[in-house]
């Protein structure tokens, strides 16, 4: 990975298209060597995981897709954006990992009750311990500045990078024991297939929860305490926190306690400027309403 490319990464939308792209066309490659190894040998395992690494093609089209909506600005019909399409397209992720994960667990099991043996050639191995490596590579790469950009589908694309990654892996676990013990074959292709789903479920569930709507985190809630204390003692109290989440738009709304004897002018005016402090300090929009006291 240059660093001088990914430093030229400073949003959402320059991260999606490139991890999209970057990751699109490492696992079409992988894929296609994969799936030659894993025909050498016959090993359901190796089959099963050079399909799970094309899905990961997939998965960075819908990543780019998602990132092409979410990048829109905010329409008539849509005036918080289109930054939630970026959290459907996780939801997207997770649902075709999903179906990967249960193929090659019912393609496991068969192998398992028909007791088919495998045998693995070095060349086979070779190939998928440096799959592991680079999807490894890529998870963290992913992972790391998805999170540090708050890129949902990116970091759900970074999941199904590490899961394969781990699959590879595990399968080269196997191809060394698979002299001694028959079954390791359709055994890993079953742990393979169970981290699939593993993945699949955790995107789904911290997506998820973002479409739904979830609780505050209460260092924000802190940060703004903080902004009113250092900045604006006139503001006696804050409470009755809600964050919106839109992607990378937010939306924050609290109440404020200010004394019931100062002008309306004065209470506009203390308001305003905690919304402009906010707004600049946490990158997210407020709307304020006045209790007085």
């Amino acid at each position: 990975m240059k660093k001088g490319i990914v430093k030229k990464i400073d949003n959402q939308k320059q991260l999606g298209y490139f991890e999209g792209w970057l990751s699109a066309g490492i696992n079409t490659a992988l894929f296609i060597v994969k799936l030659w190894a894993g025909m050498l040998t016959g090993s359901v395992a190796m089959i099963a995981d050079a399909w799970h690494t094309l899905s990961d093609t997939l998965t960075s089209g819908v990543v780019i897709l998602g990132t092409w909506i979410s990048g829109k600005p905010a329409d008539e019909g849509h005036p918080f954006g289109h930054g939630r399409a970026e959290s459907i397209a996780a939801i997207v992720i997770s649902t075709l990992l999903a179906i990967v994960g249960v193929k090659f667990f019912v393609d496991s099991i068969e192998q398992l009750i028909a007791k088919n043996i495998v045998t693995f050639g070095m060349t086979g191995v070779i190939v998928f311990l440096i799959s592991a490596l680079v999807k490894e590579a890529l998870a963290q790469f992913a992972i790391r500045y998805g999170k540090k950009l708050q890129a949902q589908s990116v970091i759900a694309d970074g999941w199904h990078h590490r899961s394969d990654a781990v699959a590879s892996f595990l399968i080269v676990i196997g191809a060394f024991l698979g002299k001694w013990l028959w079954w390791i074959d359709s055994v890993m292709g079953i742990a393979v297939s169970i981290l699939i789903l593993m993945a699949a479920y955790d995107i789904f569930r911290s997506t998820s929860d973002l479409l739904i709507g979830r609780q505050l985190d209460h260092s924000l809630e802190e940060e703004v305490r903080q902004i009113i204390v250092q900045k604006l003692p006139g503001i006696l109290n804050a409470h009755h926190f809600h964050l919106h989440e839109y992607g990378s738009h937010k939306e924050l709304t609290f109440h404020v306690s200010i004394d019931g004897k100062s002008s309306l002018e004065d209470a506009h005016r203390l308001v305003d400027e905690l919304e402009k402090l906010v707004n600049q300090k946490l990158g997210v929009e407020v709307t304020i309403h006045i209790d007085p006291v």
